[in-house]
């Protein structure tokens, strides 16, 4: 419905209003002349012209559709194509700008060459924002010729009943609009990188996928990067029918939140995510082994799981890190990544800061200290 502009014509006839001709007689008589408009009748003039003027604004702001190319500075208005669900709490959320512009093309291209980034949802009713993470375009769920002109972006997105703008967007009807802004670069990933270890936790995945879209995309006869990912789900419906790469024997250890929020008793890992034949995948887990027969023998992933008492632990970044040529002392080339909720983070690398009224990094912690990971750099996200 089109916003409707007030009308203060019934207004007007309190103004008393003074026209006088250009060519007027200046001899008119004292008693001819018309009396000053009172003070306060000017001032309520005044008032209503900027009333009326700013509501003029505001409808003209409302019908303005604003950039159709993602950019840094304004909001630019998507659309919401589809929510599917990947599990009982989150979704893969595909959108796409409402008005197509071949400006994203190049917006989207040197996000991806760069390394890890992010855009902002607006939540419009409380006025507030939240970043995601786009999943990049693999073999195992491409995007049609179509839909990758006209810009569509995809997001695996976690419902927190406590988070306003994911339950904002858990509640949107397909079709409806979502403004974003964007793209902002999370993480760099140099261009001499040849192996990353990275440590995913839940929705953390998300810049896994893009580290891997990053680093690989950079493939070439002498130069053949590599990247492990360690994923920690706390639900076996999000990585359901994930296999892991590395073979272990199970060993007794503890999930990051045990040491938050309980006595972490130990309990023993039961092995890979699935042991059933053939079964159902999930779209992550399709996600990460489209990327695995995109890139053969550079990607491999372990998943581990909170449901069969199944965590990420020093044995697992140790093992996978002895195995790796040492990096040549610019540590650059080997990196440690993590992301994921922020208790994940701080028990696996220590909490990132706030300072001058920003986040910052923050000393190396958590169990990646104990470590004592010589010649790797490690960046949380």
């Amino acid at each position: 419905m089109r916003p409707t502009i007030p009308s203060y014509g019934t207004r007007s006839r309190n103004l008393r209003v003074t026209v006088r001709s250009r060519y007027a007689s200046t001899s008119t008589s004292k008693a001819d002349s018309p009396a000053p408009a009172p003070r306060r009748n000017r001032w309520l003039g005044i008032a209503l012209v900027t009333a009326a003027a700013g509501v003029a604004g505001a409808y003209i702001r409302s019908q303005d559709p604003g950039s159709a190319t993602l950019n840094q500075e304004t909001f630019t208005k998507y659309s919401l194509v589809s929510r599917e669900s990947v599990s009982a709490t989150s979704s893969l959320f595909t959108l796409r700008p409402r008005i197509p512009s071949g400006g994203n093309y190049d917006v989207y291209e040197n996000a991806w060459r760069t390394g890890i980034w992010s855009v902002m949802f607006k939540q419009p009713q409380l006025q507030i924002g939240r970043d995601y993470t786009p999943l990049p375009v693999t073999s195992a769920t491409p995007l049609t010729v179509d839909e990758e002109n006209e810009g569509y972006l995809r997001f695996f997105i976690r419902k927190d009943p406590f988070g306003e703008v994911t339950r904002y967007l858990h509640n949107l009807k397909i079709g409806s609009d979502i403004e974003m802004r964007g793209p902002k670069i999370e993480f760099a990933i140099p261009d001499e990188t040849q192996d990353v270890l990275f440590i995913a936790g839940g929705t953390g995945i998300a810049p896994a996928l893009q580290a891997g879209h990053c680093l690989l995309s950079r493939t070439t006869e002498n130069h053949q990067p590599k990247i492990h990912i360690l994923w920690a789900s706390r639900r076996r419906e999000d990585a359901l029918g994930g296999e892991s790469d590395t073979p272990e024997a199970p060993v007794s250890q503890k999930s990051w939140f045990s040491g938050w929020f309980s006595s972490g008793n130990n309990s023993p890992s039961i092995g890979p995510v699935s042991n059933a034949p053939n079964p159902a995948k999930s779209l992550i887990v399709k996600e990460l082994e489209g990327l695995k027969s995109q890139y053969p023998g550079q990607v491999t992933v372990d998943y581990f799981l909170d449901e069969d008492n199944h965590f990420i632990s020093k044995k697992h970044i140790a093992n996978f890190v002895k195995t790796r040529p040492p990096s040549d002392g610019s540590r650059k080339g080997n990196l440690i990544l993590v992301s994921g909720p922020a208790g994940f983070i701080s028990y696996m690398a220590g909490p990132k800061i706030w300072a001058q009224g920003q986040e910052l990094q923050g000393p190396v912690q958590g169990i990646i200290r104990d470590l004592d990971l010589k010649g790797w750099a490690v960046w949380k996200l």
